[in-house]
């Protein structure tokens, strides 16, 4: 029986390394892709020892051109930070609709089945409480955070056009917040930014009064889901996360008893339309994959402050990543 070959983009990243493992572990032979913008080949180094794996430094928003056969496609390029896609609003746009555009040509193509990796944040500031995939969001698409909203949603309906159109096995997670090692500590995001601040010996900042919540799901778990999902039938958007909700100013003092810090916490104006409200309606995952998280906060939590403790200090000193590109 031949080994079945996937592609991965964005697998120098926080998730699609974590995907990388997963599927070599599963016997795939592996093509990881990525153009390194937000990625890190420190993420994959482990895997280029390996026959099974192969990495192309490529930017998916160009044409995607792959020999031989191809048996599925996962397409997780893309920024994933608010500092990221604001530093770089157009590559942000581009990779989720042009490099959507070329992943799902290319499996129109190879016949090959597609994930694409959509996101909570279709659903804006909700409406409604938790989040079900029926719902539709209140997203501003001219707002600062609409170059990452509207081409998530752009994302999920192009995919769903080819899957209607051109009978491409397409199938569509909507990913809320995931955490775990290979994070990039200063991307941003409240759990990197809550420990980097503790072990720099700086005070913690929560924006607005600390109110918003947030479900932290941990990387593992998410990846379980996502190859189940892979492997299942379902075309239709399913959701992905962990529902144990929790105020981010709650959150901070979690972290502050995690890691010992003495620091106190501080407040900052909320930025423009951060969602008050993430925790995802996992109903459809459990009925349909039989998943749900294991990994509890607290276990996960330590696992992950672990990693950043042994990351080098000028790591946890670097200021977020500064962009050149224009394009």
């Amino acid at each position: 029986m031949a080994t079945k070959k996937v592609l991965i983009t964005g697998a120098a990243g926080f998730l699609g390394s974590h995907l990388c493992d997963r599927f070599i572990n599963e016997g795939f032979q592996v093509m990881g892709m990525d153009n390194l913008i937000t990625g890190d080949l420190k993420n994959i180094e482990q895997l280029f020892k390996l026959k099974e794996f192969e990495f192309y430094h490529h930017d998916v928003s160009k044409f995607i051109h792959v020999t031989g056969n191809l048996d599925y496609i996962l397409h997780f390029a893309s920024p994933a930070s608010p500092i990221d896609y604001l530093k770089i609003p157009i590559q942000t746009l581009k990779v989720s609709s042009l490099g959507t555009h070329n992943c799902l040509g290319l499996a129109k193509a190879k016949n090959a089945r597609i994930l694409v990796a959509s996101t909570s944040e279709v659903y804006g500031d909700p409406l409604i409480h938790p989040q079900t995939e029926d719902y539709w969001g209140n997203v501003n698409p001219v707002g600062p955070r609409g170059v990452y909203d509207e081409a998530k949603r752009f994302m999920e309906a192009i995919t769903m056009a080819y899957h209607t159109f051109h009978q491409v096995e397409t199938r569509i997670i909507r990913i809320f917040n995931t955490y775990g090692p290979r994070m990039r500590l200063n991307d941003g995001r409240a759990l990197p930014a809550f420990i980097g601040q503790a072990l720099r010996g700086e005070d913690l900042t929560v924006f607005g009064d600390g109110s918003q919540t947030r479900s932290f799901c941990y990387v593992d778990d998410l990846v379980e889901g996502i190859y189940r999902l892979l492997m299942s039938d379902e075309a239709q958007p399913v959701n992905m996360g962990n529902p144990d909700e929790i105020s981010l100013l709650e959150f901070a003092e979690e972290i502050i008893k995690l890691t010992g810090t003495t620091q106190k916490i501080i407040f900052k104006e909320l930025p423009t339309d951060d969602p008050k409200q993430r925790q995802p309606d996992i109903t459809k995952a459990k009925a349909l994959l039989n998943w749900e998280p294991k990994i509890s906060r607290a276990e996960g939590l330590k696992i992950t402050y672990e990693y950043f403790k042994t990351l080098p200090k000028e790591e946890l000193n670097k200021l977020p990543k500064e962009f050149e590109s224009k394009n």
